[in-house]
């Protein structure tokens, strides 16, 4: 008998292979050579080649697509990885892949976004992989999806979406700016969600899908169900209150499926492997939390800049107050969209009143409140109606020392004060979450006399249920974050079930509370003595944050008092006014002759060494070699702002220039131990 065989070209399925090798009694193995990859595995380390060895998989012939995700071994472990490109046989001796973990690979811009951060932020490829993949990608596991939810792939009736003549005009210009990325200046109360939900209308209607990018989920509460409303199953949230099963199986859907999302999240939701994706919208964007503090350190706003640009669609940036760098730059490069009137015709614009914190006599009822603040919450609780006091510090007291010999309280492993928190009667450190019992006495000289100074929220909280007993007090900040549901408290006090909401720069996100009327601020000037170029920045961000709560159209009248050391200081004033491109003119000047973003990028080189003189030598060596390029605007190393903690020093090296190429250049060569931060939002 003759048999005619013709082997395919090996460029898809070659199963007829091993159809026709087992026809004839042969081995797979015997007819077709391994392949090697390059795969990126999870770790510190970049794209390694690997064996793929065909005759043990479902379909033994096929060849790996670039972005599948496999099992590798890595050391002593197996790890997932990204698959990057087939290659050539190395002349050195190689591991196998392991397991095929799916046989879809990730869209497009997931493994761009890859290269991206690791070439812009001097990182290990296999730590952005980190950042794609859910943990515990290797499980299998059950999907719990119902069949109503997996069925439901359109709305049944296009949603009605209302836009006033300001939004239209927004939404058209933000339509027709050029370039990726365009930024959406709307003062507090515009209806930028409005606009944002239009916009995700349109992606919808084009197939496409949109990634909305949020501070916080738990903030952002109002923003969520109002999605979910308009587009019910569509919207899928991701946020770090889900389990790792509920994660994967989040990821496994959206990877699987060419049917348009809607993902709300915090910076993690921008890695969702969305096949069509249209439309990346971040709202608040000045918000600090956009910028990742652990390795892999990432801004998710420059990142989402580079997805859009390589996938060509629209990148939405919204803020009442954006990062001055933003502004300036989206304004020269023609991508600014102003939204200047409050949505509400209701709306009005809030009395303000400066009350001087230096002038005693207006506090003589009560050190931390004004007699005219504290009149003012009797009157709201007569007529039923709520206060907002506002304090950027938690806590009871912020130091605590020695009466007699001035020994201050610290942290064992941080070295910074403890923070008194009296309901507990605990010291609990803010930095590293250390919790002590209060000392009753002094740990250096053993006197008895401990006092207290300082003051947060807690003490705030307590002062407000003395002075006002019968009414109910209610804080908001970081440290009910966990114990309660702020979904549940922003709802409680929505329906009017709370009298006096006090609170940190928590309270400031956005919640729209229809029963408030005035805003109380403790100490407006809290931040602007900190030693960072952005100080001035995030109190003027907090002052108009947490002002825009009132007057929003609920009520006829609407009063802030701002209590501050420093009444005639520029960034108070220009946050009263309401003044906010004043304020930018004022911080572009000052940038500008200073020499910060976005005149010039920044390098911050930490380094953490176990005794002062080794820190020392190792920070003025560094120093050293970086004045050698003189591209670079190299500061003395200076002790971080949190300088001793129980793994020893901290210093710190700022290096600036017009070349972020420079900067990054002058990153290869230094010690292993350095921390490596580029663009950071902050120098603390």
């Amino acid at each position: 008998m003759k048999v005619n065989l013709t082997f395919p070209v090996f460029s898809g399925k070659l199963s007829q292979i091993g159809v026709i090798a087992h026809f004839l009694g042969l081995s797979v193995r015997g007819i077709i050579k391994s392949m090697f990859y390059e795969v990126i595995p999870e770790g510190k380390v970049g794209a390694l080649t690997y064996e793929y060895d065909p005759s043990w998989t479902d379909s033994p012939l096929e060849a790996l697509k670039r972005g599948q995700i496999v099992m590798v071994p890595l050391g002593r472990r197996a790890v997932p990885g990204v698959v990057i490109k087939k290659v050539v046989q190395p002349d050195f001796r190689t591991k196998k892949i392991s397991q095929i973990l799916y046989s879809r690979p990730l869209p497009k811009q997931i493994l761009t976004t890859i290269k991206f951060i690791s070439e812009y932020y001097m990182t290990a490829e296999g730590e952005a992989v980190n950042l794609v993949l859910p943990r515990g990608v290797e499980k299998k596991r059950r999907s719990k999806q119902s069949k109503k939810q997996a069925k439901t792939e359109h709305f049944p009736t296009e949603p009605e979406i209302r836009l006033n003549i300001a939004q239209k005009n927004a939404l058209q210009g933000l339509v027709e700016a050029p370039g990726a990325t365009r930024l959406l200046f709307g003062v507090t109360g515009s209806g930028k969600t409005n606009i944002y939900l239009k916009l995700a209308q349109n992606a919808l209607k084009q197939q496409k899908s949109t990634i909305l990018l949020v501070p916080e989920i738990a903030l952002t509460g109002q923003l969520v169900r109002v999605f979910q409303e308009v587009f019910g199953p569509m919207v899928t949230l991701i946020h770090s209150q889900q389990t790792e099963a509920e994660r994967h199986l989040i990821f496994n859907s959206l990877l699987e499926t060419d049917s348009p999302r809607i993902i709300i999240g915090p910076r993690s939701a921008l890695f969702a492997p969305l096949h069509n994706l249209g439309l990346i919208i971040i709202d608040e964007e000045h918000e600090a939390t956009y910028y990742q503090e652990n390795a892999p350190r990432y801004s998710a706003i420059r990142v989402a800049s580079g997805m859009a640009t390589s996938l060509g669609i629209p990148l939405i940036l919204g803020s009442a107050t954006p990062t001055v760098e933003d502004y300036y730059i989206s304004e020269q490069k023609k991508t600014l969209i102003k939204l200047t009137e409050k949505a509400k015709t209701t709306a009005v614009k809030p009395q303000v009143k400066i009350i001087d914190l230096k002038d005693r006599e207006k506090f003589r009822r009560n050190r931390y409140f004004s007699a005219e603040l504290l009149a003012v919450m009797g009157r709201n609780l007569e007529e039923h109606q709520q206060t907002l006091i506002f304090h950027n510090r938690r806590g009871s007291s912020t130091m605590t020392v020695c009466e007699n010999c001035g020994e201050e309280i610290l942290c064992p492993n941080c070295f910074l004060p403890l923070t008194l928190h009296a309901d507990e009667y605990k010291m609990v450190c803010h930095t590293c979450g250390y919790r002590d019992a209060v000392p009753t006495d002094c740990p250096k000289c053993k006197a008895p006399g401990i006092i207290h100074k300082g003051f947060g929220t807690k003490l705030l909280e307590a002062e407000l249920n003395k002075l006002f007993p019968k009414a109910t007090v209610r804080r908001f900040d970081a440290d009910n974050k966990k114990e309660e549901n702020l979904a549940a408290i922003y709802d409680e006090v929505k329906n009017g079930d709370v009298d006096i909401l006090v609170g940190t720069q928590t309270l400031a996100k956005g919640l729209d509370l229809p029963k408030l009327a005035t805003v109380g601020v403790v100490q407006a000037d809290a931040g602007l003595a900190l030693p960072d170029y952005s100080s001035e920045e995030r109190v003027f961000q907090l002052l108009t944050q947490v002002m825009g709560r009132v007057g929003r159209g609920h009520m006829e009248t609407a009063e802030v008092y701002i209590q501050t050391y420093r009444p005639e200081h520029p960034v108070i004033n220009f946050a009263i006014n309401e003044d906010y491109e004043g304020f930018c003119k004022y911080m572009i000047q000052r940038r500008k002759q200073a020499g910060f973003p976005p005149f010039m990028f920044i390098l911050k080189l930490e380094i953490t060494l176990k005794t002062e003189r080794i820190v020392l030598a190792k920070v003025r060596e560094t120093m050293k070699q970086l004045m050698t390029d003189k591209r670079l605007k190299v500061s003395p190393p200076m002790p971080a702002f949190h300088e001793r903690t129980i793994n020893g020093y901290t210093w710190q090296i700022i290096a600036r220039s017009r070349s972020r190429k420079a900067l990054v250049e002058a990153c290869r060569g230094l010690d292993k131990n350095f921390k490596i931060s580029l663009d950071p939002p902050s120098l603390l």
